[in-house]
């Protein structure tokens, strides 16, 4: 009995020291940084002048949210950010996946092809894509005057259209990423599915809609997951593009927390606009949670 006692204390403390390190890295850079992210929410400090300078001012920070034109500018930019790209991006994925695996010879050269802009890097990226949409000599204003278009959207540059062109950005440079992961969904579906429904009769439409589209639910469901966590974090176009301009006509929640806590060293509001970020998140989160059983189990 006393040799039992000890062997599963021996266990018990080899599992301890096998998590310890693990468990010592989230406490120090996970769940103290958090703990003081949400007690900096509640005060005011410009981080230059040191611990001493930080002045607990309770809810001020959060009544200072609903004035805030940049803060509602920037969550309504990150909601319209999220609700137009993670549909684009699944349904042009899909369809070049489907095109992809069924009707191109050599696919493998297409995949690689289309998937290098997603692992290319966002700043040469985003210069590329700034030289052609000059609003004066860039290529594309170019050719719509040339087919008589005579005043064409100044994009990057245009109140209007200045997050809309990051959206056509983001998806040409994410889509190779959801086509690939669509091409691998694909290959998990048995040919003999396709078979019996082409011997009943049904198109190639009707099997997309009928056979292609519920039995990749699951491969659909991860990406809208990662889509939506992509969608909330983009910043690197935004910091490179337009810097959240013109005015805040493109400013998302990464960037402004980044320009409040390094450019105007506000580091209190800016753990506000942090945590009012994670409420967004966490909504979110819970909505796909609830969903997860549905698709999962398809």
């Amino acid at each position: 009995m006393i040799k039992k006692k000890r062997a599963e204390r021996i266990e018990m403390l080899t599992g301890i020291g096998f998590i310890l390190p693990s468990l010592l890295g989230f406490v120090v850079f996970t769940l103290i940084p958090v703990i003081i992210s949400l007690f900096l929410s509640f005060t005011k400090w410009n981080f230059m002048e040191g611990w001493g300078a930080i002045k607990f001012t309770g809810l001020e920070n959060y009544i200072r949210l609903f004035t805030d034109d940049w803060f509602i500018r920037s969550y309504l930019n990150n909601i319209l950010f999220t609700v137009v790209t993670v549909p684009v991006l699944l349904a042009l994925g899909m369809v070049i996946a489907v095109i992809i695996n069924k009707f191109i010879y050599g696919g493998g050269v297409v995949r690689v092809m289309i998937f290098i802009p997603y692992i290319a890097s966002v700043v040469a990226v985003c210069a590329v894509w700034m030289v052609l949409l000059q609003p004066s000599y860039g290529p594309i204003n170019s050719f719509l005057r040339a087919i008589g278009i005579e005043n064409p959207p100044m994009w990057l540059a245009d109140f209007n259209w200045s997050l809309p062109s990051i959206m056509i950005i983001y998806v040409w440079q994410q889509v190779g990423y959801y086509s690939i992961v669509f091409i691998a969904g694909l290959k998990g579906i048995s040919e003999d599915v396709y078979e019996a429904a082409r011997v009943d009769g049904a198109s190639s439409i009707r099997q997309f809609f009928s056979i292609t589209i519920p039995l990749l639910s699951p491969t659909t469901f991860f990406l809208t997951i990662m889509g939506i966590i992509g969608s909330f974090k983009v910043f690197d176009q935004i910091s490179v593009l337009t810097q959240g301009g013109p005015g805040n006509s493109s400013s998302v929640m990464a960037y402004y927390v980044y320009r409040t806590a390094f450019e105007y060293f506000d580091m209190g509001y800016a753990n506000t606009l942090a945590w009012a970020l994670f409420l967004l998140v966490f909504v979110v989160t819970l909505i796909q949670w609830k969903l997860q059983g549905r698709f999962s189990n398809e």
